[in-house]
């Protein structure tokens, strides 16, 4: 009886939610975007081309890895229990993590599913691997350093003790920094100790260089303070050169020194603007403290030789700038002919330069994206690197001339969530043939995540695309299809700098966007009272910067398609810019029938004309209090509330009001108290003017209002179509459903009371009418007790509700409701969930994407020189280094396997196959260990009988030189004697 009453009442003949089942309000958790908690360690793998971020627990949930590949490849690796992410490395089409419980976690990426994990003996300071090898290499805090082996799966009995308790036994809370092995030579290890560095050999099972910086008396050191005594500042970082020439080490007074990886001599001493500085000078400059080192990476080009230092921190506290500093050391200089001071003013570097990080925030660490090697400690020929800086945010910087690199079709929408922070977002149903035209035309660099393939999804052509608007930190604003769990036909993203088309970079803060459904037209308001006015086209100032100056206008309407970006050649360009300055922009609405209506925390409401474009109405909310009064005894005359009111949502729709005899454009604005105020939309003369036609009182403020048609429930809004219908005459028997906090209410505008519910026991944050496709119509809304409700239309009785336990309440009301049945809530600070309330309970799962790619080889690892393997250096292979690490009794590795296998092919397909070894077909791994070895052994004795063959030679040819002189001497003697006798 009472939804019979509500629809009487609101003009509402037909149950537009008859078919729809109590049971029928089961929401699927479709998705997520961003990242679901504070970003703590990152890893980039340049074979596969993919992406990894590991964060860290909080109130919002679990610590999580992300890996991500191109366009929208990801997959989410979830962890059993919650906890903390520390590091994360790919390693050999794996991927290894490291969590803060200690930890270590084996993962596979094409299931996204964890392989194994083991507890570390200890308390993890470092850990190492190598995509050449199966080992996983722990270092303890307590310097001790164990190994795991990553293809059986099971710790090793291989143990190094601290080497360096054992070489200064007096040494108190001597610690391990890092590890390194060599980028060459993979038989030496580089451990770094808080007292020093040792350096050791698997082959010789000892360490065989240590090095330890001191700081003489008389000298400033890091700290650029002269102490009559000696010190011995303490090892924060330590490294090698790209070939091995040089070992660096960093130390807490903000010391860099370079030592000679041979003789183990100290070749520089410096900082990042001093250098000899250990060396004692008679009048030291002022001290001054510096930031401690965060990290360093030795970089080098295509050639190992052409290196320099990336390095985060050692600046001065009293420095502007804390961006990245690189040191440009330029092309190592032959070691074997050059002289000591020619080492030593290589290290001074040719140049020096800054990356710039966004101020305010320091470098918490640095991530390094090579473009093909994953050799050389990940360092080699990089062309961009990701900054994590301390707020959580990531920054990501051209290599080496830190340019900032927008993520817009660089990297996963995902990552862009925190990249810098996103703010706020809006939600759109676009036409989708108009989507699929709004693919921006960008100059920018190669794409720095190639790897990956998506799964088929299904194709859904035929429906509006659900297109997200997400303002950032930085004041630009990316358009992307979140998608419909289909099929994206448009993947790409679409990118406006709110910044540049203001010419003013400070102060930039988005708080309303809207796009038009079918026109595509895009407006953004911010906290100034700006609103910039958006239109699709192709930019005729690409490659040009216009540097031409636009007076202010406040009140009026500028032409700003000069501020354009150069590098954006077609897409969103600036068209107009209307200075509203009325406070904060605190609601907009664009429509397809050519207008904006934008409203103000000052109390205004303005209608653009996107014709001209020009201002055709404003007023203030002032003009439209209803004023009551109050009679009493002691005062008899009206009071005018003075509480402050201004719009908070607008909506345009077609439809008739009230008595009239024709329908028309009207403009609903609902504002913070309550009230809805209806405007007409007329034509007049060569343009359109808006009339106030009524206002209703509803009990608070407006959360959303819908236009619908009165007989079937679909939107009633101001499209083309409809507007076009206008000219012939037509009719729409329209009604609003408005959304209060605290009541709905289904009514006939501009006046009429209609049907209403309230909600008694909570606070309404998000609302819109819905439809069940194929079933009917319904009322959906988010709650402030984190509920999601359908009501039915027009009983408003309710049909079923579901919680959103995932839903962070602190942001509820930034939640969104689509016409479509999606919810949009966020979830934490830079993550959003996606449902679909007509659904059946669906849990968000892992996607089907495949990231690894079996047809992509890692190249092999870089060896010692020929001239260094005559000369001595003992080379270890990685199949010897199984053999060290696991001892003779460790089965086969996978790696061990099909290499034999593939010998084994090659020994069968005959000599005159590529590869052919000339083996047996039946030898084992292990005999091919022993054939290496007898190989090696029988080249240096070759080389030795060359040798010595060479030496026997030239002794008998100086034999004969010998003896064909005394003969001559002899055969002289003889004739001069026979001549006299003669």
């Amino acid at each position: 009886m009472a939804s019979f009453l509500r629809g009487r009442q609101a003009g509402m003949q037909n149950d537009l939610s008859a078919n729809i089942l109590p049971g029928s309000f089961v929401p699927d958790d479709r998705a997520r975007y961003g990242i679901n908690s504070q970003i703590s360690c990152i890893a980039y793998e340049p074979v596969q081309s993919l992406l990894a971020i590991g964060t860290n627990e909080s109130k919002f949930g679990s610590g999580r890895i992300y890996v991500y590949g191109q366009i929208r490849v990801q997959k989410l690796l979830v962890p059993t229990r919650s906890t903390s992410f520390v590091d994360v490395q790919f390693c050999a089409n794996r991927l290894v993590s490291l969590d803060i419980k200690n930890e270590v976690m084996i993962w596979d990426l094409d299931t996204g599913k964890r392989i194994t994990s083991f507890r570390a003996p200890g308390i993890v300071a470092s850990m190492l691997t190598d995509p050449m090898l199966d080992w996983c290499f722990l270092g303890m805090q307590s310097g001790e350093i164990c190994a795991y082996d990553l293809d059986r799966e099971r710790i090793s009995s291989f143990r190094l003790p601290n080497f360096w308790s054992e070489k200064d036994p007096k040494a108190r809370a001597v610690a391990l920094v890092s590890m390194q092995l060599h980028p060459r030579d993979i038989g030496k290890l580089l451990i770094a100790y808080t007292h020093g560095v040792a350096v050791y050999s698997f082959k010789q099972n000892v360490p065989n260089r240590f090095f330890e910086y001191e700081v003489p008396p008389g000298a400033p050191g890091g700290s650029c303070q002269v102490v009559e005594s000696m010190r011995k500042p303490k090892v924060t970082h330590a490294l090698w050169h790209p070939t091995g020439t040089f070992v660096l080490t960093a130390h807490d007074d903000g010391s860099l020194v370079f030592w000679d990886a041979k003789d183990g001599r100290v070749v520089m001493a410096r900082t990042l603007y001093d250098i000899n500085i250990d060396q004692p000078v008679p009048n030291p400059g002022a001290s001054s403290p510096k930031h401690p080192y965060v990290r360093i990476a030795w970089c080098c080009k295509q050639n190992p030789e052409d290196s320099g230092l990336l390095i985060a921190g050692g600046q001065k506290f009293d420095e502007p700038s804390n961006g990245l500093t690189f040191i440009d050391l330029g092309v190592t200089p032959n070691y074997a002919t050059s002289s000591w001071q020619v080492l030593s003013d290589y290290l001074k570097g040719k140049r020096q330069n800054t990356l710039e990080t966004p101020i305010g925030v320091e470098v918490a660490n640095f991530f390094l994206v090579p473009r093909l090697s994953p050799h050389f400690a990940g360092a080699q020929d990089p062309i961009a690197v990701m900054a994590l800086l301390s707020s959580g945010e990531i920054s990501t910087l051209s290599f080496p001339s830190g340019y900032p690199i927008s993520p817009t079709n660089q990297l996963h929408p995902s990552v862009s969530f925190a990249h810098p922070f996103a703010t706020k977002f809006a939600v759109t149903t676009l036409d989708r043939g108009r989507w699929l035209g709004m693919v921006e035309n960008r100059s920018q660099g190669e794409p720095l995540l190639k790897g990956g393939a998506e799964a088929p999804r299904p194709r859904r052509r035929f429906e509006g695309r659900t297109i997200i608007q997400v303002a950032h930190a930085d004041s630009t604003v990316r358009i992307w299809d979140v998608g419909h769990g289909d099929e994206i036909e448009n993947p790409s993203q679409l990118q406006v700098d709110v910044a540049r088309a203001l010419d003013r970079y400070e102060d930039v803060n988005v708080t309303a966007m809207t796009l038009a459904p079918a026109t595509g037209e895009f407006a953004v308001g911010t906290s100034r009272g700006e609103v910039i006015i958006y239109r699709w086209g192709g930019n005729q100032y690409f490659g040009k910067t216009q540097a031409q100056h636009i007076d202010p206008n406040p009140g009026g309407i500028t032409d700003i398609s000069t501020r354009t970006e150069p590098s954006l050649k077609s897409g969103l360009q600036p068209l107009s810019l209307y200075e509203m300055m009325q406070g904060p922009v605190s609601a907009m609405r664009a429509s397809d029938a050519g207008f904006i209506a934008v409203g103000s925390e000052n109390g205004f409401i303005s209608i653009i004309d996107l014709r001209g474009p020009s201002v055709m109405f404003q007023a203030s909310m002032t003009q439209f209090v209803k004023q009551e009064k109050r009679s009493s005894f002691f005062k008899s005359r009206s009071s005018v509330s003075a509480s402050k009111e201004w719009p908070v949502v607008v909506e345009f729709g077609v439809m008739t009001l009230d008595e009239d005899k024709y329908s028309s454009i009207c403009c609903f604005v609902g504002t913070n108290l309550g009230k809805v105020i209806t405007f007409k939309v007329l034509p007049s003369g060569g343009g359109y003017n808006a009339t106030l036609a009524g206002v209703a009182h509803l009990n608070d403020r407006v959360v959303s209002i819908c236009p619908i048609v009165a007989d079937s429930g679909k939107p009633a809004l101001a499209t083309g179509h409809a507007v076009a219908g206008l000219r012939e005459g037509k009719h729409v028997n329209g009604l609003l459903v408005v959304v209060t906090q605290s009541e709905v209410r289904i009514f006939k505008p501009a006046t009429a009371k209609g049907a209403s519910k309230s909600f008694d026991d909570y606070l309404c944050d998000a609302a819109a009418v819905t439809e069940f496709e194929l079933h009917g119509m319904a009322l959906v809304g988010v709650f402030g007790d984190r509920v999601a409700r359908a009501f039915s239309l027009p009983g408003l009785k309710e049909i079923g509700s579901a919680p959103l336990s995932m839903m962070d309440g602190s942001r509820g009301s930034s939640s969104v409701v689509t016409e479509d049945g999606e919810v949009f809530c966020w979830t934490g600070p830079s993550e959003l969930a996606i449902l679909q309330v007509w659904g059946t309970g669906k849990e968000m799962g892992n996607t089907a994407d495949k990231l690894i790619n079996p047809e992509l080889e890692i190249p092999p690892r870089p060896t010692i020189s020929n001239v260094q393997w005559i000369s001595g250096t003992q080379y270890v292979s990685p199949m010897d280094l199984d053999l060290l690490i696991g001892g003779p009794d460790r089965p086969a590795s996978k790696r061990m396997i099909s290499a034999a296998a593939a010998m084994e092919r090659n020994a069968q397909a005959g000599p005159s196959s590529p590869g052919y070894s000339g083996t047996g077909s039946q030898e084992g791994w292990g005999e091919y260990l022993t054939r290496q070895l007898n190989e090696r052994t029988e080249k240096l004795n070759i080389m030795n009988d060359s040798l010595d063959s060479a030496a026997d030679t030239s002794q008998r040819w100086a034999d004969d030189v010998s003896k064909y002189v005394n003969q001559q001497k002899r055969n002289i003697i003889l004739g001069g004697i026979t001549s006299k006798f003669s």
